[in-house]
């Protein structure tokens, strides 16, 4: 007979024990919920294209800022040699626990980092510097216009770091510094005022200590290339032995464990900025970066680093990327 089926064929004679059917229900429920699975993670991917996030950002790790996605690659940050303990000890290792980037450091005086990023030298997702003039060189069509941006976020004085094991140690403890520094034999470090704002600002030190106590040994120090060293190696060597004291921001002396005297009648001190850099390669990782720095798992270690936090902010120029907007008006 047309349609009728083949006689002992029903379909609920055909079914199986209570068991399989569970089993079988169970299976096709896990393969429908990773089919919608898939096809979510499918739309969010494309959503996030559109958008210029990278594929795997999303929620946001705990001590991150709520614009720091979670992703993968590396960012590259060139930063002001003060920041080394800083940034490669817990800045760079928490940012990438709490959203999954690779923080790629590189330290050196900020003036000469600028001139490598408008040189094309060094490739730079993000570019933190001690000195906010030294955004000034990668400004406007005639620099390349490398920063539309920035914001001053922490500052730091300037103090003298001495060896406590050498033997001025406790001439410094005890007697003006400006007298300690110009007697026979003081091997005191420094860097170069030409690439670095510390360089720069300890010239200044000693220039104004020379006119302010008639010390003409002062000038001449400041005038003389001696005892001149890269920012990321000046550290090393006071810790080393081979200096009795150098000019440092009292955060870097801080994490270092470098006793310090204040430099009295001076204030002089780092103001820290960060911005992410025109053409950035890796553009949604910079901004997370700036988002970890900025939010509250990265002021946390600056304040245990002894930084002056800005309380909020101050951005300088345009064009601030929408997703870091309420990080840096909230941090």
């Amino acid at each position: 007979m047309r349609g009728s089926r083949p006689p002992g064929r029903r379909t609920s004679d055909r079914r199986p024990p209570a068991g399989t059917r569970r089993e079988a229900a169970a299976s096709l429920g896990a393969a429908i919920a990773l089919v919608a699975l898939l096809g979510a993670c499918g739309s969010s991917s494309a959503r996030d294209a559109s958008r210029g996030v990278r594929p795997g950002s999303g929620a946001t790790a705990a001590g991150a800022a709520p614009t720091a996605h979670r992703g993968s690659g590396p960012v590259d940050v060139l930063y002001a040699g003060s920041l080394v303990d800083l940034m490669e000890q817990r800045l760079g290792p928490g940012f990438h626990a709490a959203t999954g980037y690779s923080f790629d450091g590189f330290a050196g005086g900020s003036r000469a980092l600028a001139t490598e990023i408008s040189g094309k030298v060094r490739v730079a997702d993000v570019f933190v510097s001690a000195s906010p003039g030294v955004n000034a060189s990668l400004e406007g069509p005639e620099n390349g216009n490398w920063v539309a941006w920035y914001a001053t976020f922490a500052n730091s004085p300037l103090v003298l770091g001495y060896n406590p094991h050498g033997s001025f140690a406790r001439a410094l403890r005890t007697r003006p510094w400006y007298d300690v520094v110009t007697e026979p034999g003081f091997l005191l470090g420094r860097t170069d005022p030409a690439v670095d704002p510390k360089g720069k600002l300890a010239v200044e030190a000693l220039e104004g200590a020379a006119a302010a106590h008639g010390v003409a040994a002062l000038s001449t120090l400041a005038g003389s290339k001696s005892g001149v060293f890269t920012e990321e190696s000046l550290v090393g060597r006071l810790q080393a032995g081979q200096l009795d004291a150098g000019f440092f921001y009292s955060s870097e002396a801080k994490a270092a464990g470098i006793p310090t005297v204040p430099l009295t009648g001076e204030t002089l001190k780092a103001t820290y900025t960060v911005t992410v850099v025109a053409r950035a390669p890796h553009e949604a990782g910079a901004e997370a970066f700036v988002a970890y720095l900025l939010g509250p798992a990265g002021r946390a270690m600056l304040a245990k680093d002894g930084f002056d936090l800005v309380t909020a902010p101050a951005v300088h120029g345009t064009g601030v990327p929408a997703g870091l907007r309420s990080a840096l008006a909230g941090a």
